[in-house]
This record gives C-alpha cells, sequence and structure tokens, in this order.
C-alpha cells in the first residue's frame, strides 16, 4: 500500500496512483549511479564546492556538474552560494538520515553478500 501522505500529493498535481512508481523509480535511479553515491558519501560531512569535490573524487567537472545537478533537482543535495563559489551539502532534514538507516540496513544484510560474493571469486581462481 502506497502511503497516504506521497498520495495526497501526486493526487494534488493530478497525478494517479500508478504515477506514483514513475517518482520511485526516478528516486531510486539517483542510487544506482556509483559516481553520484560517490558524490552523495563525500558530503555527508559537510559542504564542498565543485573544485574540491572534483579534486576529492577525480572526476571531471562536465560529468560532476551533470551528478549534482541531478542530485539537487530531487531534492538530494542543497546549494548554498558563497562569493563566486556553490556550496554543496546533503539535504540534511532528509537525506542524510536516510543514508544513516541505508548504513545500518546495508551492515546487517548485503555486507555479507560481498565477503560470499568475494570468497567464491577466489574459488574459482584455484580451480
Amino acid at each position: 500500500m502506497i502511503n497516504k501522505h506521497i498520495l495526497h500529493h501526486a493526487h494534488k498535481h493530478g497525478f494517479k496512483k500508478d504515477d506514483i512508481y514513475n517518482a520511485y523509480k526516478i528516486f531510486f535511479g539517483i542510487l544506482v549511479s556509483e559516481s553520484r553515491l560517490k558524490i552523495i558519501n563525500a558530503l555527508r560531512h559537510g559542504k564542498k564546492n565543485v573544485s574540491e569535490l572534483m579534486q576529492e573524487l577525480k572526476m571531471d567537472q562536465s560529468n560532476l556538474s551533470h551528478d549534482l545537478a541531478r542530485l539537487k533537482r530531487c531534492g538530494f543535495v542543497t546549494v548554498e552560494i558563497h562569493k563566486k563559489y556553490r556550496y554543496y551539502k546533503l539535504n540534511e532534514k532528509t537525506i542524510l538520515p536516510l543514508i544513516e538507516i541505508i548504513d545500518n540496513h546495508m551492515s546487517q544484510y548485503c555486507i555479507h553478500i560481498l565477503h560470499a560474493r568475494k570468497n567464491k571469486m577466489k574459488g574459482g581462481h584455484t580451480h
């Protein structure tokens, strides 16, 4: 069952229940990209400008700017302008707490899968 809160907002904007799944696809589509996940992780402990992110993540400006625009459009990051610099930071109200929940979930339910894959690969190379 879809949450009544999101249903209310969807109906308010003229969308039907089935349209809501497209919003889920947009949200989770953000998290499919490794580069966007790296940006999110880099911003966990505070705001950074594009130059700082380029240096830390070893990304070119074009791809970084594209990813930041997508993260901003979907509300994952906010922008603060100080003099000539734009500083990006995670949405502290929703995304930062969500990332902490995801980390807790992954540590309990997903890390063991990586461990099993690693062991399987090791085993596959020994034969």
